[in-house]
């Protein structure tokens, strides 16, 4: 292919790479609940099972036959995408990811090899309530074996696809439902795949560094703009890649600023931030403040909107935790 522009939303760029996918890599199969005739529930697989037939089709409403499938399909050659509608449902065919998938390369000795993709999408939404709501990459990470990423632009809808495609081991691509439609912005398409791992540092400062992902680099980026008015400048690292994540670039900027900061939209206790956290720590990056983590606090998502606007971070919570780091006096 020849690299060019197209203007796409998240959702299009999903689609665009699952495109590519389906007709560069003939090995490549793509299924799950509704994800054929229908498009999936969000629309984002419309017009694939029309252009690769049988190559695309929908499944029973079972997530364990669903992975267990992919798992037996990759290790005999296919390269399998799947669809989990929300992460959530994720949790009844936890054994085909963790004892399955992981464990193909290692307990073959590295003979065989289980190449799948699995999408899922995680995030509040108002109404969606406690058992479509829940952000759980943390469980995903803690596995040797899988590898993880959680695209928050289209560009890297697009890129992290299709590096998770490409790529010999098990990946767990983890978008956002909120992202989905939002507006539309031209990326790169028809480019070199990329390989997994890395993060982009979307806004540069000196004051604070601050680690995010998914659907909090926007607030986290608004919240250093605001910042930046008042002097305080941030470090916006888009980690993108959970496994394998970037401690190397987040070291260095924090090695710069003095302080870190994370930014999630899962519950606290045992996320990701507490990993981010320790690799600064143990790698002895001089702190000039305690860091700090900011999600949301342990309790079940709520349906309400109004109790979800005080659950889930936001750009004024994301400012005033800044704020306090950077007038905390030692």
């Amino acid at each position: 292919m020849t690299a060019e522009q197209t203007v796409v939303t998240y959702g299009g760029a999903v689609n665009a790479a699952l495109t590519r996918s389906l007709d560069e890599r003939t090995e490549t199969i793509l299924f799950g609940e509704d994800v054929a005739l229908p498009g999936g529930v969000f629309g984002i697989t419309k017009g694939l099972q029309s252009s690769f037939g049988d190559r695309v089709f929908d499944t029973p409403i079972s997530e364990t036959a669903i992975l267990g499938a992919a798992v037996g399909a990759a290790m005999m050659g296919r390269r399998p995408i799947v669809e989990i509608m929300w992460m959530d449902f994720t949790l009844v065919a936890m054994d085909q990811l963790v004892n399955q998938a992981a464990n193909v390369s290692y307990l073959s000795r590295g003979n065989v090899k289980a190449p799948m993709t699995v999408r899922m999408q995680q995030g509040s939404q108002p109404g969606a309530c406690a058992q479509h709501s829940q952000c759980l990459e943390a469980l995903l990470t803690h596995i040797p074996g899988l590898r993880v990423c959680v695209p928050a632009t289209p560009q890297d809808a697009y890129d992290l696809l299709l590096a998770a495609v490409w790529c010999n081991d098990p990946t767990i691509v983890i978008e956002n439902r909120n992202l989905y439609f939002g507006k539309k912005v031209t990326i790169m398409v028809g480019h070199d795949v990329q390989e997994i791992g890395g993060s982009i540092t979307r806004h540069r400062g000196n004051d604070v560094t601050l680690v995010t992902w998914g659907s909090m680099v926007a607030p986290s980026l608004e919240a250093a703009e605001i910042l930046e008015i008042e002097g305080v400048t941030v470090d916006v690292i888009d980690a993108r890649w959970l496994n394998p994540f970037d401690t190397l670039a987040v070291c260095e900027s924090v090695t710069r600023t003095g302080r870190l900061a994370v930014v999630h939209e899962a519950t606290l206790t045992g996320a990701f931030s507490s990993q981010v956290v320790a690799g600064v720590v143990e790698a002895g990056v001089p702190l000039v403040a305690p860091p700090v983590r900011i999600g949301s606090p342990d309790t079940r998502i709520p349906a309400a909107p109004s109790l979800l606007g005080a659950v889930v971070p936001n750009v004024s919570t994301i400012v005033e935790a800044l704020r306090r780091m950077v007038t905390r006096e030692d």
